[in-house]
């Protein structure tokens, strides 16, 4: 490897037909990390115009998405249209919401104010209007505003102020769109137990879970390699329940499986161990048994093992104790579990497993690229060839059309005894909010994330599941870059959509009426 990449860099290249197929290998990835380096060196030597530049756009241009977590944020009046706030109720409770519009006057000082209430049903819809183009509305969440209750969030433009409260009983988020004047109200459990209220007969078919792609790619890497803002651990602890995890085997029969992304490995300050992510995710499902955590494994690298003996290593050192049956499982059949979905083929002895029908989720071979491919046991979005930024609307068309099949699909109700002619799914939905290239740094994850997370985001609180015609679910939503500066609008919202399902289990959501309370 040495003697290849000096003399690459000294220019003389041996011809390919005089190398090992081993060499070739070893050139091949010695070329992707000279281009590699090469494209980070020009990035950081662009960034200091790329940011100046950016702040320039940022002055001429509006905020597309806003999460009320800050205290306080202002914009011009003239970035925004006069006109009616759209409230939606994602909750699976009635919200009645004060409303009080301020209209400025020219005759005086002190400004009108309209008060009104807006009961709005669970999953549905309302519209407070604003004339003035001066007008402010305020809106009141639900719940005590006493001294001793903290604000959930204060958020103010020219036209909307939000207040609210923290507590337990009336969990309730705010996201709102200043472009499209929309305000979307849903429920926000505990995200480190956020499973524990479903009934143990529940499919993890039947769930909205988070889930994040290439999940330990957090570490100082080459940009196309980190897909990731935090650790695997502060993903679990904030709602995700999926990790995507690429491996490469050290030698047949050893245990050391490395974490890779392609042909790379995923920090560039030394190996990183699958183990120490096992060890990770068993000491959070100690802390909450009422959760389960899926594992997606693919094998990747240059080493010359193959996917039957990555399966043979796998359920020799690691998965005594997790879920590997090949059925989708209940809820309660791996609370306290990790269950695995395996993007690899099997061993001989492994296909043998279970009467024969094999080991793990198959998820081993959907269509490369795909819109929408059912296989095994996943129906699967991965249309990941965003190859220029002109691309990014047609990867927001088909991820936002795969909610839409998901929400679609309709999963028994525990104890209903399969009501309505339902059967348990045959198929979980994974939708990747993801893709790259490698050759446009424009197109690298961390840049895809910063459009399509905010563009899918307001789909889901603005169109998804409009209407009744299924349980509204989205499966499993594979994201980048989730947690960036402790933005977690995606992943809460993706939590979020859950409240329909609980409110068709047993009546309610997450926080419990109060004539339905215990003692």
């Amino acid at each position: 490897m040495s003697y290849l990449a000096g003399s690459i860099i000294d220019g003389d290249l041996p011809p390919l037909v005089s190398l090992r197929s081993s060499e070739r290998k070893s050139l091949g990835a010695t070329l992707l990390t000279i281009l590699e380096v090469r494209n980070a060196v020009l990035v950081a030597a662009a960034r200091p115009f790329f940011t100046a530049w950016r702040r320039r756009c940022r002055r001429r241009t509006k905020a597309t998405f806003i999460s009320w977590q800050s205290s306080e944020l202002q914009m011009p009046a003239r970035d925004l249209n006069a006109g009616p706030i759209t409230i939606r109720n994602l909750t699976a409770t009635q919200l009645t919401l004060n409303v009080d519009i301020a209209k400025s006057s020219s005759e005086s000082f002190t400004p009108a104010h309209d008060q009104v209430q807006l009961a709005i049903q669970p999953f549905d819809t309302a519209v407070a209007k604003v004339d003035d183009e001066h007008g402010v509305a305020k809106i009141e969440l639900p719940g005590d505003r006493t001294p001793d209750r903290d604000l959930l969030a204060v958020a103010r433009s020219n036209f909307i102020e939000l207040h609210g409260t923290t507590s337990h009983e009336q969990g309730i988020t705010p996201i709102y769109s200043p472009e499209t004047r929309f305000l979307t109200l849903y429920e926000l459990p505990d995200l480190t137990c956020w499973m524990r209220d479903f009934k143990d007969e529940t499919s993890i078919a039947a769930l909205s879970i988070p889930g994040t792609h290439n999940s330990p790619t957090y570490h100082w890497a080459l940009p196309s390699v980190r897909c990731q803002a935090v650790s695997p651990l502060q993903q679990l602890e904030n709602g995700v329940r999926f990790l995507d995890v690429r491996v490469q085997p050290h030698r047949p029969g050893n245990e050391d499986l490395y974490l890779v992304h392609g042909a790379f490995p995923i920090a560039l300050t030394g190996s990183k161990n699958f183990r120490q992510l096992v060890d990770d995710v068993n000491t959070f499902l100690a802390s909450h048994p009422s959760e389960t955590v899926i594992i997606s494994m693919k094998r990747e690298g240059i080493s010359r093992t193959n996917d039957g003996q990555l399966a043979d290593i796998i359920e020799t050192h690691y998965a005594q104790q997790w879920y590997t049956e090949p059925r989708i499982p209940s809820i309660g059949e791996v609370r306290g579990k990790i269950v695995l979905m395996r993007r690899f083929a099997l061993s001989d002895r492994l296909k043998k497993e279970h009467d024969g029908r094999g080991w793990g989720l198959d998820a081993e071979s959907w269509e490369d690229n795909t819109a929408n491919c059912v296989h095994g046991q996943v129906c699967v979005q991965d249309f990941y060839g965003v190859r220029s930024t002109q691309l990014m609307p047609k990867k927001i068309e088909m991820s936002c059309a795969h909610f839409e099949r998901a929400g679609a699909l309709v999963c028994p109700v525990p104890g209903s005894s399969g009501a309505g002619g339902t059967s348990a799914p045959e198929q979980i939905y994974l939708n990747f909010l993801t893709a790259s290239n490698f050759f446009d740094f424009r197109c690298w994850p961390e840049n895809i994330a910063a459009k399509l997370n905010p563009a899918v985001l307001s789909f889901l609180c603005e169109k998804h599941d409009c209407g009744d015609h299924g349980d509204g679910g989205l499966g499993i939503v594979v994201c980048d870059w989730v947690g960036k500066h402790g933005n977690w609008d995606l992943v809460k919202c993706i939590v979020g959509m859950n409240a329909r399902r609980l409110h068709r289990e047993r009546g309610y959501g997450w926080h419990v009426p109060a004539n339905q309370a215990g003692p």
